[in-house]
């Protein structure tokens, strides 16, 4: 054994103690593991473990290195060491100046400790001494192969990698050698190295060291990407910087100035002449402050000089307010809208009331109707009279509260919401902005969108509406805002609160006739590079169009179809062969073919338990037939169509009524036992609902069951109850509207709906005969035909 002392260990007077020749000196060691094979320094503080050292190096014996099992422990006993440790030869001893001590050792072989011998000044223990395996085998030269290239990868990925470690790795043909070479050069926890160390079998030994290396290998190699991409990303900005540092150096040269510096100043000039409130010009003016100290080259100078952009941009100070003129604003609704008679009066006295108290708070407007009817035409009407800008911001499908404040600076592509962008379109704090399907606004994960409106459409709140990105408040209340819905069903109650509702029914077939001819030809005429003294479409022509091409509330449909009549004509036109047509009654269907809707009401009432109903629908009103039949049976009650379940309950309601009064209708009770009874409403792919069809059941069930025929001219709704009252039900205006269109003559309604007969407009009023049910004999009388004129017809 080579050993080295430096220092007073040769001349001590310590008295030595004896060692039995078989037992060994034991060294305690902290976080540290020594295999068999390798050098490494040992510092050594406490007393006891310098003396056994000492008394080593003066005997020439070797030692052995064991773990403690907790680093914290001052003076280890034997149950504080592991059992299995590393017989070591010191190969240097040295005292520092600092009087330090340290170990130079180099393992030879494992050992296991058997047990420790009492009385001595350090720990002394007898040992076992473990071979080394030599067995050889296919396996252990496949893992041996795998190991060694494992190593050599993980040394290279190491930052500043020794090449003799490499060289040594390279250079060992043993394999146990190889493992614990690795082991002790691997970043791991003393334990794992311990277990290592433990682990006799060398099979499963390379096998242990093998899976924490190929974690190593692949924690290396990530923490090398990130370097290089640290390090690649840091070279880019340093290279920016020092470009844009030269670039300001040429500036200078040339006499051109401080960019940043004017830059700067022009945006203290736009702030001022922006006429902020104070707290806004006051953060303003402070984000200036902070964008002059940043560097070009930051990421946030970009984000704070878009902020300042919108700041400045922003319409803050009140424009003149223009005077309205009531005359004026009543030829300019004229002009744009035939009809809507009430509609525009509440428009007049809403712009009066504006006139007269420019300063008060005006109601929001909401205009409530199907498509088509010209809600959104009626705001910028509004806007023309006013003489205000007109601006429309769509709320259809907005799931996102941030649509509506915005969002935060903080996210990379923020900015303010739908209201704020929208008020910088206009370019005026006093616009007109139309919210448009304001009843189709959703909600998600990411807030509830009308739950932001009610601080916009709240006059006592939105003079300080606080948009997110702006983080100023912003005075929205010169805005002039106008809703509009087809529905109000999804409209949240705290919103519908917030707003006057203004509801349009649909065109009758005059108001139709009138509004083609005034505004869709001409539109349509222009639309299709026409000029009216080379196509014409009369009033006949426009009039088949309404009843046999299109059934709906509004006129879009109908414009639609005026586009197609005029694009026929401007073929002919285009290719020459006639100057002029003028589009008739007789020329529809070779343009538009057969007509898609007929008068199919006296056909389907022409035999016994069919009756004609009325039904509201989101586009407007409608008619609907039901049709009841009987079949043999036991009595059962069928039900087909796609009914809701209230609209099913009226079936059942209609039933048990009828039976009910059989005696009073002259029906056999006996038909009730030995038929089945089937109701069915066409139109079986589309859901239906409500208990408005509860009389046009028990008419139909009346009407089949006494073999006569309901009136062909006569349509009916109300809600029935057990008891036979006939109870009121809603969009009765709608319905009527729809019976008109649909050429009946006669209606049933329930008597308690006489509150809304001044809502139907006066066209529909004056075709219609209008019959006031109280109870459901009311609707028998005056629905049913006579036994012998419904044989007749038949």
């Amino acid at each position: 054994m080579a050993n080295e002392t430096t220092g007073p260990i040769a001349s001590t007077a310590e008295q030595t103690t004896p060692i039995p020749g078989d037992a060994l000196i034991i060294v305690p060691v902290r976080n540290m593991v020594l295999f068999p094979g390798i050098v490494i320094p040992i510092t050594i503080g406490r007393p006891k473990s310098i003396a056994a050292a000492q008394q080593a190096v003066r005997e020439q014996r070797p030692i052995g290195i064991l773990l403690q099992r907790d680093a914290e422990v001052s003076e280890p006993g034997p149950d504080d060491l592991y059992r299995v440790g590393t017989m070591a030869n010191i190969v240097r001893y040295i005292t520092g100046p600092d009087d330090s001590h340290h170990l130079v050792c180099q393992g030879t072989q494992r050992i296991r400790v058997l047990d420790y011998l009492p009385g001595t000044p350090f720990p002394v223990a007898r040992v076992l001494h473990i071979p080394e395996a030599t067995t050889s085998s296919p396996e252990i030269e496949a893992r041996f192969l795998n190991l060694q290239r494992q190593a050599i990868e993980a040394a290279e990925l190491l930052p500043q990698a020794p090449q003799e470690l490499i060289a040594a790795l390279q250079g060992t043909t043993s394999p146990s050698t190889l493992a614990d070479l690795a082991t002790s050069y691997m970043d791991i926890k003393p334990q794992e190295k311990q277990e290592i160390l433990e682990t006799i079998d060398l099979a499963l030994r390379m096998e242990k060291v093998s899976r924490h290396l190929a974690e190593r290998i692949e924690v290396l190699r990530l923490s090398r990407e990130i370097g290089q991409q640290t390090k690649a990303a840091f070279d880019e900005r340093q290279r920016e910087a020092i470009l844009r540092e030269q670039m300001a150096a040429i500036q200078r040269q040339l006499g051109e100035g401080d960019g940043k510096g004017q830059e700067v100043a022009e945006l203290n000039e736009a702030i001022t002449r922006a006429h902020m409130p104070v707290e806004a010009e006051s953060h303003a003016r402070k984000e200036v402050r902070r964008y002059e100290r940043m560097p070009e080259a930051a990421a946030e100078a970009g984000m704070v000089r878009s902020y300042l952009d919108w700041l400045i941009e922003l319409p803050w100070s009140l424009p003149e307010e223009k005077p309205i003129d009531i005359a004026e604003a009543r030829r300019i609704l004229d002009e744009d809208h035939y009809g809507l008679e009430k509609i525009k009066t509440r428009i007049i006295e809403y712009l009066a009331v504006r006139k007269l108290a420019p300063q008060g708070k005006a109601p929001i407007l909401c205009f409530v109707g199907p498509p088509g009817v010209g809600k959104t035409s009626l705001g910028q009407s509004i806007a023309r009279a006013m003489q205000r800008p007109f601006v429309r911001v769509s709320l259809g499908g907005v799931h996102d509260e941030a649509e509506i404040r915005g969002h935060r600076r903080t996210y990379i592509g923020a900015l303010p919401g739908n209201i704020i962008q929208a008020i910088k379109k206009a370019g005026a704090r006093n616009c007109v902005m139309m919210l448009d399907e304001i009843d189709k606004m959703g909600r998600g994960i990411q807030g509830d969108p009308s739950a932001a409106m009610l601080e916009v459409l709240d006059p006592e709140q939105n003079g300080t509406f606080r948009d997110n990105y702006l983080a100023v408040p912003f005075d929205l209340s010169k805005v002039v805002f106008v809703a509009t819905a087809n529905m109000l069903d999804s409209v949240p109650g705290p919103l519908l609160d917030r707003m006057e509702i203004i509801s349009l029914a649909g065109y009758t077939e005059d108001e139709k006739l009138q509004i083609a001819q005034r505004y869709l030809v001409p539109r349509q005429l222009e639309a299709n590079g026409l000029k009216p003294e080379q196509a014409e479409i009369e009033s006949d022509a426009l009039h088949s169009i309404i009843k046999g091409y299109t059934r709906e509330a509004g006129v879009r449909g109908l414009e639609r179809e005026i586009g197609k009549a005029f694009r026929h004509a401007a073929v002919q036109i285009a290719e020459g062969t006639t100057e002029r047509i003028v589009v008739g009654a007789k020329d529809i269907a070779d343009i538009l073919g057969p007509p898609r809707f007929e008068g199919e009401i006296a056909m389907r009432t022409s035999v016994p338990g069919v009756a004609t109903g009325l039904a509201w629908t989101p586009v407007g009103g409608d008619i609907l037939f039901i049709e009841a039949t009987r079949t043999p049976g036991k009595g059962s009650l069928i039900l087909t169509g796609q009914l809701g379940e209230v609209m099913r309950e009226s079936a059942q309601a209609a039933l048990t009524l009828v039976k009910s009064r059989a005696s009073q209708l002259g029906i056999d009770p006996s038909l009730f036992e030995r038929n089945d009874i089937h109701i069915h409403v066409p139109a079986g792919a589309t859901p239906k609902d409500g208990p408005s069809a509860g009389v046009a059941m028990f008419t139909a069930l009346a009407s089949l069951l006494t073999d006569r025929t309901v009136r062909n001219n006569t349509a009916m709704t109300g809600e029935i109850s057990l008891r036979g009252l006939v109870l009121p039900v809603g969009g009765i205006k709608e319905k009527v509207v729809a019976a008109a269109a649909a050429g009946l003559t006669r209606v049933l309604l329930p008597a308690r709906n006489r509150r809304d007969f001044e809502d139907i407009p006066l066209s529909a009023r004056n075709k219609l005969e209008f019959i006031w049910l109280e109870r459901v004999d009311d609707a028998f009388a005056e629905a049913l035909e006579s036994k012998a004129l419904s044989a007749a017809v038949r």
